[in-house]
């Protein structure tokens, strides 16, 4: 059965979303725009070689830049046709396909990143857990840091909105707090507008 964001993929650009996707990405590069904000945002969070846990990481331009810049990488998507184009274009790197609500890699990160409107995207009814999971997956003292819209003009297609205070309530049942708030990925202010990064932080104790 297809997930939200893969019927909501398949209506924006048919069924090789996927390539597509990944296509426009290095076109934007190539036209001089930079795409790496939500790497640049990463260091300066965490110093490589630092953990780092992609979740959602799509067809991996994250994760590679965050590997070129010397991180420790694992790339995690339940989305078999984007794994595919990850692997095809870094076949070197640390790729799974799994879902975030079930996620069970047996090991912990400094950092676990949620970019590209991965949270609204979350199947329904899936937050809280998909909270819990992240959280058993991040190293004491380590952070969540999840960047998604807020309202239509920032999601695609027919995604719903998922509220910001669900979001804070999720992650703090999970056991992270919430830190900062920031309006891009380049670091400019929360303001109220519609697309937030949140990082949610797990005590250096782990408790």
């Amino acid at each position: 059965m297809s997930t939200l964001w893969q019927r909501i993929a398949q209506a924006q650009a048919g069924a090789d979303y996927a390539t597509t996707y990944a296509a426009r990405f290095r076109r934007l590069a190539e036209r001089g725009q930079d795409v790496h904000g939500e790497a640049a945002l990463v260091t300066q969070l965490v110093d490589p070689p630092a953990r780092v846990l992609d979740a959602g990481c799509g067809t991996g331009r994250i994760a590679v830049r965050l590997t070129e810049l010397g991180y420790d990488v694992v790339g995690v998507d339940v989305d078999a046709s984007m794994l595919a184009v990850a692997r095809a274009e870094a076949p070197g790197l640390d790729w799974r396909e799994a879902d975030l609500a079930t996620l069970d890699l047996g090991e912990t990160f400094d950092l676990v990143l949620l970019a590209g409107n991965i949270v609204p995207l979350l199947e329904p009814g899936t937050l809280a857990a998909v909270a819990e999971r992240l959280a058993a997956h991040t190293a004491p003292g380590g952070r969540v840091v999840c960047g998604f819209g807020l309202d239509a003009a920032h999601l695609p297609g027919d995604c719903p909105v998922t509220p910001l205070a669900d979001v804070d309530a999720a992650f703090a049942a999970a056991g992270l707090g919430v830190g900062d708030r920031l309006a891009t990925w380049e670091g400019d202010a929360y303001d109220g507008g519609g697309y937030v990064v949140t990082l949610h932080g797990r005590s250096a104790d782990g408790v």
